[in-house]
């Protein structure tokens, strides 16, 4: 009986399709030796292009450090916020580091890392413009880069209003400075620094959306990729790496501590 057991599992195994082993991503950095690493071009003081036309910012620096933690060269992939997701799922990146929030939806496609700068996201507008929620928004138009979490959340909030979805950050931006949207919703850092490049126009704010703590995020499923993430950001925020990045590009120390996820 027990031979006979046996060569049933035997022909069931060579009866069965093989399907290859699931490739590491860690592992597969690792052996190549680079690190593909989403960041964005138009949205200071996280990533932008300088006057040399160099990336610069909190993500590229923080980009740099991952890169050197893992002893690897490191290569930037420019991508818009509606990009970062698609960018990761069809391999043309292995990790992105473009101020990324939580939302449920995007859960169901990548994974996040512990968060590594704590933000919040809000409406902005003129002094003269009497907002203080979504429902007194009215017939003013909001500007909005499309497929971030400002998106979602105010799509979600105020389904009915007039929102200007834009292609990126820049665009979005230039449709407030413009005149073209009467409002901006956007993250709290970005505000600082648009307030700071264009003093002319006024960007008082008008109501919270949410707090929007930013992770890495990688392709659902790696997990030895992410684990190790969330051991260097553990490790950057103990020996104060992290923090010397939020003085320098954000203008403050971190909160402490940040959410969990």
């Amino acid at each position: 009986m027990f031979k006979r057991v046996l060569s049933v599992l035997a022909l069931l195994a060579f009866a069965l399709p093989s399907f290859p082993a699931h490739a590491d991503k860690f592992a597969d950095i690792l052996s190549k030796g680079v690190i593909r690493i989403i960041v964005f071009t138009d949205v200071p003081p996280f990533s932008s292009t300088n006057a040399k036309r160099e990336l610069e910012g909190f993500d590229v620096d923080l980009a740099h450090m991952v890169a050197e933690g893992l002893g690897v060269k490191l290569e930037l992939v420019p991508a818009t916020a509606a990009n970062r997701i698609p960018y990761l799922l069809t391999d043309k990146a292995d990790i992105n580091i473009a101020a990324m929030s939580v939302t449920a939806e995007r859960a169901r496609q990548v994974m996040y890392s512990a968060p590594y700068a704590d933000t919040s996201l809000a409406v902005y507008g003129a002094k003269s413009a009497a907002v203080k929620s979504a429902k007194d928004i009215g017939k003013l138009k909001v500007s909005v880069a499309k497929g971030t979490t400002e998106d979602i959340v105010l799509s979600a909030i105020y389904p009915s209003g007039d929102i200007m979805r834009m292609e990126d950050n820049a665009t979005a931006v230039q449709a407030y400075l413009s005149g073209q949207a009467q409002l901006l919703a956007a993250n709290s850092v970005v505000v600082v620094e648009l307030a700071k490049k264009n003093p002319s126009k006024e960007f008082d704010f008008k109501f919270a959306l949410r707090r929007a703590p930013a992770h890495v995020t990688v392709k659902l499923g790696e997990h030895t990729l992410l684990h190790w993430l969330d051991t260097f950001i553990f490790q950057s925020t103990l020996n104060g790496e992290l923090n010397k990045l939020h003085v320098k590009w954000l203008g403050g120390p971190m909160s402490a501590p940040l959410p969990p996820l």
